[in-house]
């Protein structure tokens, strides 16, 4: 067997385990003449140099598909848990992941009114482009570990889970809500004019939140700005809004800007002090709707092949409590498009993928009649979509942590009803509670319902060669016998973590065509190829 079709497959099971990598066996020898590599072609790039060489046979590292179809995800947050505490620990928690048996992570990148990511749009509106150093990341009771350095976690986590093939979706968990009543970030200090009160002027939602009003269009600037920056700049698979796309609370809704926009519409009339009045509750969902479908047009005109993702509270609590009517959604069609959006979202259907209710419950039997009540109301009022609901099941949180039967019953119980996959609240659980029992029931990989297999595959480590010659001036030669083909991008370990050393991705269109030398700088210890679907994902899925 040749060397690329039994070493290669070996190094993609071992590569994590490692930061330390074999020479180049003799079995692929190099071509220099005088320092110089004899090459048929030399593509410069700005960190790196990418010649293609002949040379030895490819290997296939993918890992074979063994069940059918499902979303297997979890969310992971910076809250009570140090699963991406350190780029350290995200690597060993994405490995973990992809180890058990996972295959989508949605990762938490949008908090108490800051970012996890540098934003322009958010330093255009305070000035600062991410969460300040100083500023605790999580509200009060987690503080500990939370004034560490901000970092760039979206591409952290999202280089880590792609380097184990993992789908990711930016989770912009916060949505509308801007802080916990405890915190005062920028956005509460600097816009008091957009936070949402109830009738007494209260900023502070029963759930002990401040929030945006969703109503005024500088939050939803703010919001959309966000998502859309962030959908731009990485390689996302999808992104997600969680259950704070709603009306802070249904007691709320009495500032000064939706009073003004209530009287423009009703002859003058001021709300009704009644916050339960019918036509009152009607009015401000319907401008929750408003709001959902002009994100979702904007996300498709952008990046039409995202996962456009949902993970609302269980209905009918997130009516009586939110005005949040989320089955309704899934219903959406082309007369349900807004046009006072931008010219390319005017024509498209505000079409979200998949709706993940948060059916947490401490048993399984109030899991079952939650969960059965949930595909009720998507067949009776969502187009029957229950293959895109997918379970929000709890391992651990406030109170008595799920016991592995009742986790076990409530997952089988979603693939009896047909549903898209499940999603587990939250990595600890998954990581710390039950990974043997999941490794065991999962048996294996299986691909997600969104995406064709072999969407996201694990890295392709390259090796180091030897510098024979001169003429490097500080750069290190890597190889790798043969590349699949695709578009990559090259990513490089400094010895603390992983980083993005091309702006643009390879173009490797050429399969079996020989060996492929990159020339990257001498700081980097690891140097690893991963796929980029940015052009994919232009186009629908």
């Amino acid at each position: 067997m040749p060397f690329a079709a039994k070493t290669i497959k070996t190094l993609a099971l071992a590569r994590h385990a490692s930061h330390k990598w074999p020479t180049r066996p003799a079995e692929c020898r190099s071509t220099f003449i005088n320092g110089t590599h004899v090459a048929r072609l030399v593509l410069s790039l700005a960190t790196f140099g990418f010649l293609l060489l002949a040379g030895c046979a490819t290997s296939n590292i993918d890992s074979s598909i063994t069940t059918t179809p499902e979303v297997r995800g979890t969310w992971i947050t910076t809250t009570a848990n140090t699963a991406i505490s350190t780029p350290q620990n995200t690597a060993k928690t994405m490995q973990r992941l992809r180890e058990i048996g996972l295959n989508t992570v949605y990762v938490e990148v949008w908090k108490n009114g800051y970012t996890q990511f540098p934003s322009e749009v958010l330093d255009k509106m305070i000035g600062v482009h991410t969460r300040p150093s100083f500023f605790p990341q999580n509200p009060i009771g987690h503080h500990d570990s939370a004034k560490l350095a901000a970092r760039d976690l979206l591409q952290e986590t999202l280089i880590e889970a792609h380097r184990n093939g993992l789908i990711t979706i930016a989770w912009f968990e916060y949505g509308f809500m801007a802080a916990h009543k405890t915190m005062m970030p920028h956005l509460r200090r600097l816009y008091p004019e957009l936070l949402s009160r109830d009738i007494n002027g209260s900023e502070v939602a029963p759930n002990g939140f401040v929030w945006l009003n969703p109503l005024h269009p500088a939050s939803r600037k703010l919001l959309l700005g966000i998502v859309l920056e962030a959908a731009d700049k990485y390689d996302l698979d999808g992104v997600q809004l969680d259950d704070r796309i709603v009306w802070p609370y249904i007691t709320m809704g009495y500032d000064d800007y939706t009073r003004q926009v209530y009287a423009r519409e009703h002859d003058g009339r001021q709300p009704p002090a009644d916050h339960k009045d019918v036509e009152w509750m009607r009015w401000r969902a319907d401008k929750v709707n408003e709001f959902a479908r002009i994100f979702v047009q904007e996300i498709r005109a952008r990046r039409p092949g995202l996962i456009v993702s949902l993970s609302p509270a269980v209905y009918p609590w997130s009516w009586e409590n939110y005005l949040l009517e989320w089955p309704k959604w899934a219903a959406w069609t082309e007369a349900d498009r807004i046009t006072t959006v931008s010219s390319a979202a005017k024509n498209i259907t505000p079409r979200w993928d998949e709706f993940i209710p948060q059916a947490y419950r401490f048993s399984y039997d109030d899991f079952e009649t939650t969960w059965r009540a949930q595909n009720e109301v998507v067949k009776a009022i969502g187009a029957n979509r229950t293959r895109d609901l997918i379970a929000g099941i709890r391992i651990v949180g406030d109170g008595k942590d799920s016991s592995w039967e009742q986790l076990r019953d409530s997952i089988l119980l979603t693939r009896a009803l047909g549903n898209g996959g499940h999603v587990l609240w939250f990595s600890r659980g998954v990581l710390d509670l039950y990974p043997t029992e999941l490794t065991t029931f999962y048996g294996g990989q299986t691909t997600s319902p969104h995406f064709p297999r072999g969407w996201r595959k694990q890295s392709i480590p390259l090796f180091r060669a030897p510098q024979t010659g001169a003429g490097f001036a500080g750069q290190q030669p890597w190889f790798h016998p043969n590349v699949p083909r695709g578009k990559y991008r090259m990513i490089g370990f400094d010895g603390t973590s992983w980083e993005y050393l091309n702006g643009q991705p390879l173009d490797r269109m050429m399969a079996n065509s020989g060996e492929v030398y990159f020339l990257v700088n001498g700081q980097y210890r690891e140097v690893e190829l991963i796929l980029d679907r940015r052009e994919d994902l232009m186009k629908p899925r």
